[in-house]
């Protein structure tokens, strides 16, 4: 399983079809989700995290409660199955907005995570990064933001550092990508990540 993390306006939504197509190139299936998400109730809950207002811990424990059902009911069996998974966000996010950004402890987050996942993790993740302007000044072409979105910019600051400090504490699994790059030359790096795995 490949996870793909980054602020919001990081470039993640741009690489994901050319990662999934990398790995379809080399002769494997792979299958794109998302979180929260991914399954009839992810996708209700989706709504309600992205546009309703609530506490942090009341996120944390609704991201958890999506993600628990994706994995039980599509990662799981996918994964089991032989199809590579490649999903736009997973664990990594909770800690770094719900507990970076909102300030959720990441102890009581780790208790969550032991509770509903059984230890699971990805076994890559990419994680993108770019200063947070360019991230808001990528957000502010086009589109209707999301609650998350719409924050400020000490939030997201938090949410960056939170993202790089974890990479650097899990080396193995973990690879920062830099988003500010243009499209090809990222490209490029991503084929050389997913060639070696």
């Amino acid at each position: 399983m490949i996870s793909v993390e980054g602020i919001d306006g990081a470039g993640k939504s741009t690489h994901l079809p050319s990662i999934k197509e990398l790995i379809e190139r080399t002769g494997r299936q792979a299958w794109s989700t998302r979180e929260p998400g991914g399954t009839p109730l992810g996708e209700r809950l989706r709504e309600m995290l992205l546009h309703e207002p609530m506490t942090p811990l009341t996120e944390t424990l609704l991201m958890f409660a999506a993600r628990r059902e994706h994995c039980q009911r599509e990662i799981w069996p996918r994964l089991e199955s032989g199809t590579w998974v490649i999903c736009d966000r997973f664990i990594d996010a909770t800690y770094a907005y719900q507990g970076g950004g909102h300030g959720v402890d990441a102890n009581r987050i780790a208790e969550i995570e032991r509770a509903t996942l059984d230890g699971f993790r990805p076994d890559r993740t990419f994680i993108f990064d770019v200063p947070v302007d360019v991230g808001r000044e990528r957000l502010a072409k086009g589109r209707s933001l999301d609650k998350f979105e719409r924050e400020e910019s000490a939030f997201f600051e938090r949410v960056r550092a939170t993202y790089l400090a974890r990479a650097a504490a899990d080396p193995q699994r973990c690879r920062v990508v830099d988003g500010t790059r243009p499209i090809a030359v990222v490209r490029a790096e991503l084929e050389a990540l997913v060639t070696t795995l």
